[in-house]
């Protein structure tokens, strides 16, 4: 896997992509693009962080796995291509804004508009194998996510966490609530977006917050 990563995070990582766990991850990333159909498309494994060099990050929007159906994932949370219908969490997360911003549903799910203003919309686990949901968990993408959210909570102040569901509230359990603002909510999956992920209001939450630190707001 070559790591063709943003150069302000290339070093802010630098150590990661020397440690074991990284070059086993590697071999293996390779190894599945060569033998079987895996998203995204190598070359976009690390646009999240392409589209949101460290130093504009305002927001974290934690994902746990890219959607494993032909032509929706492309290395960004949540996100799909123009022209590519709605997934539910992602058709979920536009019924929120619309009520919390009283804002119109979008024509399309690409939210590279989002990543180009500072919202770092990152998946636990960044490549899946096809049809196969969770196939590259426990790998060592974890390991280098929990790297990056703590290089993050560490080096920079005043960023919003939003963290939707226990897998991303666990994953990002240690960041220091003082310095940053960590917003709860259930998944905004169909299983759980009725359990009070809508109404949770976290996007005028986050406005706010980062108008309040002086930051310009996020175009949702």
């Amino acid at each position: 896997m070559d790591v063709k990563i943003e150069q302000s995070w290339k070093s802010v990582l630098k150590d990661e992509f020397e440690k074991p766990y990284f070059k086993e991850l590697s071999s293996f990333v390779k190894e599945e693009y060569a033998k079987h159909q895996i998203f995204p498309k190598g070359a976009e494994i690390f646009n999240a962080f392409s589209r949101c060099p460290f130093d504009k990050v305002k927001v974290v929007i934690l994902g746990q796995d890219p959607y494993h159906g032909p032509g929706q994932a492309h290395g960004l949370s949540f996100s799909v291509r123009d022209g590519v219908p709605f997934p539910p969490s992602l058709l979920n997360i536009f019924k929120e804004i619309n009520k919390d911003l009283d804002q119109s549903m979008p024509s399309n799910g690409d939210l590279t508009r989002w990543a180009d203003q500072g919202v770092l919309l990152l998946n636990a686990t960044l490549t899946v194998r096809a049809h196969e949901a969770g196939s590259h968990q426990k790998k060592g993408w974890e390991n280098f996510t929990d790297a990056v959210i703590q290089q993050i909570a560490s080096k920079k102040s005043n960023i919003v966490f939003m963290l939707w569901g226990a897998y991303a509230q666990k994953k990002a359990a240690f960041i220091n609530e003082s310095t940053h603002l960590k917003l709860h909510a259930p998944h905004p999956s169909p299983l759980s977006a009725h359990r009070g992920f809508l109404g949770c209001g976290h996007f005028s939450k986050t406005n706010e917050y980062l108008r309040e630190k002086g930051l310009e707001e996020i175009k949702w």
